[in-house]
């Protein structure tokens, strides 16, 4: 019988643990005019976006504090109804691969990223590679770690 109620209990257990592990994947887009309106709420807050992507620009490699050098680095703006987002795709650090940027021009995507707010310090990347942002700046700004093409 204890036996019987220890493997309810462990597949109820797995059972929620797959049904919370689903939603999380199943995350509502941010509205970017959100983001924009109300950066500081965001800061550092990992968030999924969509919108049509605008203004590829792929970045010259960079060097980290450490020395290491990183390619591939690209940015590009996402565009969702009339709000605009910066979107930093950071390069890939310690060897020299070639890496073109994985969107073009008019792609609409989902975008999972990091939002970085203005006035926190930290480090945005740049046209130069990473840069200091500064308590003046108000660049927000996005660190894409998953990209995925909207299938309609």
């Amino acid at each position: 019988m204890i036996r019987r109620a220890t493997h309810h209990l462990f597949c109820l257990t797995l059972s929620a643990s797959i049904m919370s592990s689903t939603l999380v994947w199943a995350e509502e887009p941010t509205s970017i005019q959100q983001i924009l309106e109300e950066p500081k709420t965001y800061h550092l807050r990992h968030v999924t976006m969509r919108g049509i992507v605008r203004d590829v620009q792929s970045l010259a490699p960079y060097t980290l504090a450490n020395g290491d050098f990183c390619y591939g680095a690209y940015l590009f703006r996402l565009e969702e109804d009339e709000a605009t987002l910066s979107v930093a795709v950071l390069g890939i650090c310690g060897k020299p691969v070639v890496r073109d940027p994985a969107v073009e021009d008019g792609d609409r995507v989902e975008v999972s990223a990091t939002i970085q707010a203005p006035s926190h310090g930290g480090t945005i990347l740049s046209f130069k590679g990473p840069k200091t942002a500064t308590d003046e700046e108000t660049v927000v700004q996005a660190v894409a770690d998953r990209i995925l093409p909207i299938v309609e």
